[in-house]
């Protein structure tokens, strides 16, 4: 069956993300046309414009972010023709891996908000699972070398730093590209400030840690 052939050992590093989405690109076209249809759907019946953010994740390249991009921009025109509507939507990526933050002057070419998905980009940055480093992480942070569980609140001397070269290298190509931060970190006053540091425009976090964030981010503009 398919999914015993696509069954993997390591999925965390797998066919994941825009991987699958380059491999089976009829996953995505089906997921681009829900979002086009559904936001056509309530513009028309409410009157009021829905501006979808479209982000494609797992980017490492700025190949393969094309490759999505315009696969989104193809479904788009084809819902528009057919609903006979003007859509608008943002197009943008999930900043995961060290690469992306590498060669984000190239992904800002075409991809309009980059949202840093810090709970991978740690994972991939320290080449730990989160599920699994519960086993050893106490007894790094009593050895000193980690400070903190660097799941919970943002490595800033490490994944930190590959955001704010993200940030720097994408505004440098997209002056005006939406940046901002999705996962645990978005709810940690430290990981909040750092964000403002470096001149994010939102976190993202758990419903539950919404007020902790908000009261967190005032605090940093302040």
């Amino acid at each position: 069956s398919r999914s015993a052939a696509l069954h993997e050992t390591n999925p965390m590093l797998g066919l994941r993300g825009c991987r699958l989405g380059i491999m089976y690109p009829e996953i995505y076209e089906m997921q681009c046309r829900a979002i086009f249809e559904a936001s056509a759907k309530v513009s028309k019946d409410s009157g009021e414009t829905v501006v979808p953010e479209v982000m494609i994740p797992l980017v490492g390249s700025k190949q393969e972010y094309d490759i999505m991009h315009d696969m989104v921009q193809r479904v788009a025109k084809d819902v528009s023709d057919e609903m006979a509507t003007k859509l608008e939507f943002l197009t943008g990526t999930m900043i995961e891996l060290p690469r992306a933050c590498l060669h984000a002057d190239r992904i800002a070419e075409k991809a309009e908000f980059f949202s840093y998905g810090t709970n991978d980009l740690t994972q991939t940055t320290y080449g730990l699972s989160r599920d699994d480093s519960g086993s050893f992480l106490e007894r790094y942070q009593d050895q000193g070398i980690y400070e903190q569980d660097p799941f919970v609140s943002i490595d800033v001397d490490g994944v930190g730093e590959l955001v704010e070269l993200a940030t720097e290298r994408g505004r440098k190509t997209r002056p005006d590209i939406k940046l901002g931060i999705c996962g645990e970190h978005g709810g940690d006053p430290a990981s909040v400030t750092f964000c403002h540091k470096v001149g994010l425009d939102y976190v993202s976090c758990s419903p539950y840690r919404v007020p902790i964030a908000g009261l967190a981010a005032a605090q940093a503009a302040l």
